[in-house]
């Protein structure tokens, strides 16, 4: 009796894949990716820009690498953001953080009509920006892989958590559809606690 290689092969063991628990960054690990960021290699003060913003307005990978100059204005103190994918634009209040941030980032690299920009003077890829989130999110030692998403995301829920309304959250993340904003709503179990009674 014969036997062949593929009769005594051990099957294959699947590989442990560590999933997520959420999408979503929360607020204190965002203070501990800003600490970390900061001070992280020859363009902290860059990237902590770019990270303060896409978390603060939500904003996509292709929305903050195409960040342009004009679209802020420092002394109205407001940022003009124009969403990919068919989004809603908006015009959206920078808060003292942000203004002091790019106040620095203005000074740091002067000329240029791109926000974020390469060694070579030109506009920071997408890739660069994955990179960015990704580096940052190593060094605060979140124990996951952070992606630019996650700060979008991590923006919907806090604002939703603060209270705030779906529709103006709907306009501030430029989404057409409520549907993709209506994410953001997870209910605490306390509101149906008198649903049944024993």
């Amino acid at each position: 009796m014969s036997t062949s290689k593929d009769a005594v092969r051990k099957p294959r063991r699947k590989k442990k894949v560590r999933r997520r628990s959420r999408d979503y960054v929360l607020p204190k690990e965002m203070d501990r990716v800003l600490k970390a960021v900061i001070n992280t290699g020859r363009h902290g003060h860059r990237n902590y820009t770019l990270i303060l913003l896409c978390y603060r307005h939500g904003l996509r990978v292709g929305e903050v690498a195409e960040l342009r100059w004009r679209m802020v204005d420092l002394k109205k103190k407001v940022l003009r953001v124009t969403r990919l994918n068919n989004g809603i634009k908006s015009v959206q209040p920078l808060r003292k953080e942000e203004l002091v941030a790019l106040r620095k980032l203005k000074r740091d690299y002067p000329g240029g009509s791109y926000l974020f920009r390469a060694e070579r003077g030109t506009k920071v890829t997408e890739s660069s920006v994955r990179r960015i989130v990704a580096r940052a999110g190593r060094e605060a030692n979140l124990g996951f892989h952070l992606h630019p998403r996650m700060l979008r995301h991590g923006c919907g829920h806090a604002l939703a958590d603060a209270g705030h309304n779906m529709l103006a959250i709907q306009n501030y993340l430029g989404h057409r559809n409520i549907r993709h904003t209506l994410r953001y709503m997870e209910l605490p179990p306390q509101p149906f606690k008198h649903f049944w009674r024993d």
